[in-house]
């Protein structure tokens, strides 16, 4: 009997599991997943040190106990594969194979993603798990991941949904509950499917370290990033979330107000938020950004509704999410090069004219004081004032 043979059988043999599993399924990724990937900072200079250090980092900056619970590799990591057709990590970055990897991420009080490819190959030329894909689910299962993301490189003429469900069952047939991020870049409409499929699925293009603009492979900035969640809002909710890409917080390539930006319109969309920084290494005005705990309540609220975008008069925006408890998110966003005063109307987020409210800036971490029936704030360029309204 052949390895994958034996493999298979197992498989069926854990039968009696999947049932089982299918409870813990329904459990995952209650509130948006929240964690690290290698990608923004490493691309594919990525090694089992680099994950090491970057895990360390997590714990000692506090970020794995403000919520950041997953450790993600990304492309790369892989090599070939064996006789049998099974995965096999690169030796020279991956020397004690990912196993290892992932027990150290587990001892750290975190969980352990991998990353791969609906097609014959990855997005930078790796072995994809195209015809491979039970025997993949079947080594992230023994390796120990809690979470997979899966691109879509090198797919042809492949069809989306019918490809990623069966991945789906590959991994479901393994016993194991793990996390599936689908990244077709919202190619396929994944938010009119994708709920029976993962738990969360890309809705555009990459997005790059940039404020604007986008390059013909379908990279994007900030703004063109956020122009694509309008109209989203009603597909993300618990166990199944829009997932505009990564954040770029701390990696590089905006200013701390634009990083800012993207972490409070993030919490509003109910977005995962996986930074992708060098965490050893990032300022005091990062880490009170990917540590500020009263944003991150926000994106992590258990009702689980995404925000969505109530106002926008040319570059001047409001955004608003309603909370478990009856409260309200707002981000009054100043896409400007100057400074302009923003002002959100009580009507406008579903409270009466003339209600009398207590506003919060999550940002200066202190009460503003009790409002009727709107808020105006002056907002930077390229900036937000992000806040709570409580009746």
């Amino acid at each position: 009997m052949n390895a994958v043979r034996a493999a298979l059988l197992g498989m069926i043999a854990m039968g009696c599991c999947v049932s089982a599993w299918g409870q813990q399924e329904k459990m995952l990724a209650k509130t948006p997943p929240m964690g690290w990937n290698s990608w923004n900072k490493y691309a594919c200079n990525v090694t089992e040190e680099v994950i090491r250090q970057e895990a360390d980092a997590l714990v000692a900056s506090g970020m794995r106990d403000a919520g950041y619970e997953y450790v993600l590799i990304d492309d790369c990591w892989q090599a070939s594969r064996d006789k049998d057709g099974f995965i096999v990590a690169d030796p020279k970055t991956f020397p004690s194979g990912i196993k290892a990897l992932a027990d150290y991420v587990h001892s750290k009080g975190m969980k352990f993603g991998v990353y791969s490819d609906a097609g014959s190959k990855t997005c930078a030329g790796r072995p994809g798990s195209l015809g491979h894909e039970y025997q993949d689910a079947q080594k992230y299962a023994e390796w120990g991941a809690d979470y997979l993301k899966y691109d879509w490189c090198n797919t042809t003429t492949q069809d989306a949904k019918a490809s990623y469900t069966l991945m789906r069952d590959a991994l479901r047939a393994t016993g194991r509950p793990i996390v599936f991020s689908l990244c077709d870049w919202g190619t396929a409409k994944p938010w009119l499917w994708a709920g029976e499929v993962g738990q969360l699925w890309r809705t555009n293009g990459d997005l790059l370290d940039k404020w604007e603009g986008t390059v013909e492979w379908g990279g994007m900035g900030l703004v063109n990033n956020l122009d694509k969640q309008v109209g989203l809002e009603s597909y993300g909710g618990p166990g199944h979330w829009n997932d505009p890409d990564m954040l770029q917080v701390g990696v590089g390539g905006m200013t701390t107000t634009e990083y800012r930006s993207q972490f409070s319109l993030w919490a509003i969309l109910a977005a995962p938020l996986i930074a992708g920084n060098d965490v050893a290494k990032m300022s005091p005005e990062i880490a009170a950004i990917l540590l500020n705990r009263e944003v991150i309540a926000v994106d992590q609220d258990a009702l689980g509704r995404q925000g969505r975008r109530i106002r926008k008069v040319g570059e001047l925006e409001v955004w608003s999410r309603e909370l478990g408890d009856g409260s309200r998110a707002v981000v009054l966003f100043n896409r400007s090069a100057g400074a302009q005063k923003i002002a959100v109307k009580w009507t406008e987020i579903g409270y009466p004219a003339k209600l009398v409210a207590a506003v919060r800036d999550l940002w200066e971490k202190k009460e503003l004081g009790k409002f009727s029936g709107e808020f105006e704030a002056e907002v930077g360029s390229h900036g937000v004032v992000m806040v709570t309204v409580r009746p």
